[in-house]
């Protein structure tokens, strides 16, 4: 579910006073960011509906308590997973509306947690953006098209793409046809293939380029500075089975999930944890293999 509570004006001092609270008896996950309110709630039996409903009501009765209001018109519910009941919740007197899809800090997730229409999206995005570079800049030199190129257009590929990476191949081509078009566009690569256009350039593709972080992700999550915003995400493997590796990991439920795709990597290649900036020479020693 998500809301945004109303108000006049609110610094952030006199914010964090107003909605420090918002949280208290609330039995499910709640996400305050900004004036954006994100909540959160598993569904297994009638039990969990009850739940979640008196989750929206202490949070209507926290709104008359505090003088503030959710804007109930941009209030809606995305309910994932198969099989979901869809059931019907209130906030206070009022039905709230159900969504397919819901965008959020510019990710766009569905009811199907397909990132399909997420790479669509970007797909589309970055090619106006490289359209653009096409007809308004008439050189085709390799540093002029690569200094347009990463800041233009790269930023997007690469934004918050731990949790809306490709999950089919299908996907994944079409964010890598971005990047072959920008190589086409110099002069002299124009009838190269895409794997040879990047090793002229220097570049990774972009399939490397995500595996590269989602494994810095998972060692950051493992370090003690982010280690309680990763609790649950990465769970360490104690087996007898692991006994030369303290830091391998368990492989998760979730087969397009991060906690997989860079486990199944981590497992193969990590040794014992090193700090940050060597773990990241010894990840570019271990994917040298790949394009």
């Amino acid at each position: 579910m998500s809301g945004i509570p109303q108000a006049l004006v609110l610094g952030p001092a006199l914010f964090n006073i107003f909605f420090g609270n918002m949280d208290s008896g609330i039995e499910c996950t709640l996400s305050k960011i900004a004036n954006d309110t994100k909540w959160c709630g598993g569904l297994s039996m009638l039990e969990g509906r009850d739940v979640i409903q008196k989750d929206l009501n202490r949070l209507d009765r926290w709104a008359h308590v505090h003088l503030m209001k959710f804007n109930k018109a941009k209030c809606k519910v995305l309910q994932v997973s198969q099989g979901n009941p869809k059931h019907k919740y209130k906030l206070g007197r009022e039905w709230i509306k159900s969504s397919p899809e819901e965008e959020d800090l510019r990710v766009l997730v569905d009811e199907k947690l397909s990132m399909s229409r997420q790479c669509a999206l970007t797909a589309k995005k970055d090619n106006c953006v490289l359209g653009c570079i096409k007809r308004s800049v008439a050189s085709r030199l390799r540093d002029v098209i690569l200094s347009l190129y990463s800041p233009l257009v790269r930023p997007h590929l690469k934004y918050r793409v731990q949790l809306w990476g490709p999950q089919h191949k299908k996907n994944m081509g079409l964010l890598e046809g971005v990047q072959w078009k920008a190589t086409k566009m110099i002069r002299g690569l124009e009838h190269l293939s895409y794997e040879d256009g990047l090793r002229e350039l220097g570049l990774f593709s972009l399939e490397k380029r995500m595996l590269q972080g989602d494994l810095i992700v998972a060692f950051q999550y493992l370090e003690v500075p982010y280690r309680k915003d990763g609790e649950g995400l990465f769970i360490r493997d104690c087996s007898d089975r692991m006994r030369g590796n303290s830091f391998k990991l368990k492989e998760a439920r979730f087969r397009l999930d991060i906690t997989l795709r860079a486990v199944r990597h981590w497992n193969r290649e990590v040794l014992d944890a090193p700090p940050l900036e060597e773990f990241k020479d010894r990840l570019d020693g271990a994917l040298s293999n790949l394009v």
